[in-house]
């Protein structure tokens, strides 16, 4: 295998993780920053927390993750009506989807609007980590091949 490609296959790696990370916790900082008064000093300071994480983390590593994703598809010359890509990319999709929902919720926060309460983020909390374990069987075991 020709050493770039072992380098763009690690710097997607790198990416996705640090993505996920802000996935998984997005979701939780949004579950406190609902126990806390509109304006109060700590609403301030998690304001600031989601913003940066989003940022500096996740908005960047989201942006690597697909320009990685999309580059090896194409060097891997990967036939993209496999069924096991069909269904990665249908994850990574509903991966997006969710991340856009967590920006909304962010804007809403960031101007103390409350339009759900912390049990509907801990609820939403588990849904990256379903996707991803479908994204990793999906590429590791793929299945229906």
């Amino acid at each position: 295998m020709v050493e770039w490609f072992l380098w763009l296959k690690a710097i997607h790696i790198v990416s996705v993780v640090a993505w996920m990370a802000g996935l998984f916790y997005l979701p939780r900082l949004f579950v406190y920053h609902c126990d806390v008064s509109p304006g109060s000093e700590a609403s301030e300071l998690f304001k600031t927390m989601e913003r940066r994480l989003t940022g500096v983390i996740m908005r960047p590593a989201m942006v690597m993750s697909l320009l990685s994703g999309v580059l090896l598809l194409i060097a891997g010359q990967i036939e993209l009506f496999q069924i096991w890509v069909l269904g990665k990319l249908a994850a990574v999709f509903l991966l997006l989807l969710y991340y856009g929902a967590l920006e909304v919720y962010l804007r809403q926060f960031a101007r103390d609007q409350r339009t759900r309460n912390a049990r509907f983020f801990r609820v939403i909390n588990e849904v990256p980590t379903l996707l991803l374990i479908i994204i990793v069987v999906f590429v590791v075991v793929k299945p229906f091949q």
